[in-house]
């Protein structure tokens, strides 16, 4: 169903025309490459119990789902792309300098899942952070111009998708210099961020090849640097997802199944909040 549809039927039929703009909440996602699916888990919980998104932003697969469900998809749409999805509906081996796999194909994948295309047609406002290579920035994408560039930089992963050039800049994946986007929910006008995070594997297992070991440094480094998201968040909901693997999409029941678990464990803080301030949410949210 259309977002903005449902959103200007109950403000004319004055269920939401008294409510004053107090508590914006942000939803922030993290990456996570299969173990994204997760998110699909959280905003399932978050719809069935009306809690209104002011805003979303998203890195690596997080910023995938988050572009999905601001353009209109319903959780349930996002999550049967991401069951369905494989390595080659985004990625294309092609040995490069800069990488091993080229990501264009990531275009269509994402043309199939976006309701809409550009920052400026989401109903929900959008944010998608990418890194800047040359000097270790992040890179936030938000208000206007076409999505596909921002969220195929924001998912290439350093050392297996090549970097995409855009604007004179050389973009890596997101989440090498901010493993979570709640600033730029705070940047987009939350009030009150909810970070998503998606924890790697923490079985002690010693890597068995390359990709294994850039991911386990990865994983080591971001476990060193939370604090520069954290400070921002106002509640974490971390899916029990460390046992997954990163190219896990074939266990996509089970990842729902703990971000449903996760958001419904979150539910009485963020009650507490609507407890104690009034929600609001922009003009297209669900």
């Amino acid at each position: 169903m259309d977002q903005g549809w449902v959103f200007e039927a109950a403000r004319r039929a004055g269920v939401l025309g008294g409510l004053r703009p107090r508590i914006r909440i942000g939803l922030a996602l993290g990456g996570g490459f299969a173990r994204g699916i997760a998110h699909a888990g959280v905003l399932k919980i978050l719809e069935r119990h009306h809690v209104l998104i002011h805003c979303i932003t998203g890195v690596s697969a997080g910023s995938i789902v988050a572009a999905a469900y601001s353009s209109g998809a319903t959780p349930h749409e996002i999550a049967r792309a991401g069951c369905s999805m494989r390595f080659g509906d985004v990625g294309r081996w092609n040995l490069g300098r800069l990488g091993l796999a080229r990501s264009e194909r990531m275009i269509r994948f994402l043309e199939r899942l976006l309701r809409a295309h550009r920052f400026e047609e989401m109903f929900i406002p959008l944010g998608v952070l990418a890194t800047d290579l040359a000097t270790g920035q992040p890179v936030p994408f938000y208000g206007t111009g076409r999505v596909f560039e921002p969220i195929r930089a924001s998912c290439s992963y350093p050392g297996l998708f090549q970097p995409v050039r855009h604007r004179g800049q050389l973009l890596v994946d997101g989440a090498v210099s901010t493993e979570v986007p709640a600033a730029l929910a705070r940047q987009l006008g939350a009030t009150h961020v909810i970070s998503v995070h998606l924890p790697g594997d923490d079985s002690g297992a010693q890597p068995s090849n390359l990709f294994q070991v850039v991911n386990r440094c990865f994983q080591i480094l971001q476990s060193r640097s939370q604090d520069n998201w954290r400070s921002e968040t106002d509640l974490v909901i971390a899916p029990n997802v460390c046992r997954v693997g990163w190219d896990a999409f074939g266990r996509g029941p089970e990842l729902i199944e703990a971000g449903e678990a996760a958001a419904l464990a979150a539910l009485p803080q963020i009650e507490e909040w609507f407890g104690r301030v009034q929600p609001f949410a922009p003009a297209g949210a669900a």
